[in-house]
């Protein structure tokens, strides 16, 4: 009962900090508010309002029987009634309504009707509070007369309430603007932070992050900074590292392909050079994994135009750009270049055509990369994202390389907030279903 209970209420409640701390603040003011209001109305304006509308009561019925007691003086008392309590009073012998006048949510007709039944009988009155604007008409059967009055509001409902009301109303809402604003102040950096965090999951640098806000928002803020910049430090050092080792081992590759050329063993050459080309093209891998991790700024990006630069740059027809929309998503354009040219190649080696469809969803990108070639088996699909994995079968990622093809790519999508996802295409090769956040 209590889980389903707090699962109600958690699906019920905001999501954001702010409109959570709002509701801390806003309700406690709004309840007792509510309980101030129903206390005063409860204990003391209905019992007020009740005493008056019997005090009322009791002088139309003194009236009432002042006038069938002697009806000699009617100006005299009618004028009295006039002049010190601004009482219009009619008698006449008009056809006695039937049609009711009252209100039935109303307090002040509740406890006009209750007093007059009380006084007078039913059928015997008749009212309406909202004929007249500052006045109440109530009608009397008196014998064979009917006697019209004509009573100032203000004699049935007392008009502090609605100063009551104002009064205790209008300075919650104040309270309610103040911490609107207070509130509005503490959340924003806090708000601040969750956008640096989520900029540098996307592999973004953060230079123009300042700590803000209160001490342990501040103190949190200054934690995070330096936490992105001691793992900047380690990736840097890391590419470093990685791309001087790559760098280092190129100058005895070329003394060997210059002493290999020397040697007048064709068959040992040939191998040999085998060997090194494949320890080359090794080393461009690795190369191209540290360039990575190297710094790039965000720029906003056109899909559609990469793709056709892309393709300029290849210059091969068997690329075909079947659907392309003009997309700006945020980004690092060197390294989605990179990944896609590394998608594409592989199809164009293993397969004929390659086939890219772009197009938008709901709030992401979707890229569609689909070639004809031999594919890939469903229980390897997640083993080619490993880096230094290479297929021994007729389809391999990375035949010239070390395996670290599909790592890169999948290392990018992550970094920019996506996802990769490997499929068997329509054209009976593979498909890489990539998904990019705008």
């Amino acid at each position: 009962m209590f889980y389903g209970l707090n699962r109600l209420i958690k699906i019920i409640l905001p999501k954001r900090l702010f409109y959570r701390a709002l509701i801390i603040v806003a309700a406690p003011t709004i309840i007792l508010q509510l309980i101030i209001t129903i206390v005063f109305f409860d204990s003391i304006w209905i019992k007020a309002n009740k005493n008056v509308t019997r005090s009322l009561v009791s002088q139309l019925k003194t009236i009432q029987n002042m006038y069938l007691n002697n009806k000699n003086n009617l100006d005299f008392f009618t004028d009295s009634y006039k002049n010190n309590f601004n009482f219009e009073i009619d008698i006449n012998n008009d056809v006695f309504p039937t049609a009711t006048g009252e209100r039935k949510f109303s307090p002040m007709d509740r406890s006009l009707r209750r007093e007059l039944k009380s006084a007078f009988g039913n059928n015997n009155y008749w009212f309406n509070t909202t004929k007249f604007k500052k006045a109440v008409e109530i009608k009397i059967k008196s014998e064979n007369e009917t006697i019209e009055f004509l009573i100032p509001k203000e004699m049935i409902s007392t008009s502090s309430v609605r100063l009551f009301v104002l009064w205790t109303t209008l300075p919650s809402i104040v309270l309610i603007l103040i911490a609107l604003v207070f509130l509005k102040n503490q959340t924003k950096p806090l708000v601040r932070l969750a956008k640096a965090a989520e900029r540098f999951g996307k592999g973004d640098y953060i230079n123009d992050f300042r700590p803000s806000g209160a001490s342990e928002i501040r103190k949190a803020a200054y934690e995070f900074d330096r936490m992105a910049k001691r793992i900047n430090r380690h990736l840097n050092q890391r590419s470093e590292m990685l791309s001087g080792i790559s760098h280092d081992l190129r100058t005895p590759l070329t003394r060997l392909k210059l002493q290999l050329a020397m040697i007048k063993d064709e068959d040992i050459s040939k191998k040999m050079s085998s060997d090194i080309d494949e320890m080359e093209g090794m080393l461009n891998d690795y190369l191209q994994f540290a360039k990575t991790q190297a710094k790039e700024n965000t720029s906003s990006i056109n899909l559609a135009n990469l793709f056709k630069e892309i393709k300029k740059n290849l210059k091969d027809e068997n690329l075909n750009l079947v659907n392309l929309s003009d997309i700006i998503i945020k980004g690092r354009g060197s390294s989605l270049r990179r990944c896609f040219e590394n998608v594409i190649n592989n199809g164009l080696t293993y397969g004929k055509k390659v086939y890219v469809d772009l197009h938008k969803g709901s709030n992401r990108v979707i890229i569609n990369i689909e070639d004809d070639g031999p594919g890939i088996s469903e229980d390897q699909y997640r083993n080619v994202f490993k880096p230094f994995f290479r297929l021994d079968k007729s389809r391999s990622l990375n035949k010239s390389g070390v395996g670290l093809g599909l790592a890169i790519v999948e290392d990018i999508i992550n970094s920019h907030g996506g996802n990769i996802q490997l499929g068997k295409s329509q054209y009976k090769g593979l498909q890489v279903k990539i998904s990019l956040p705008f």
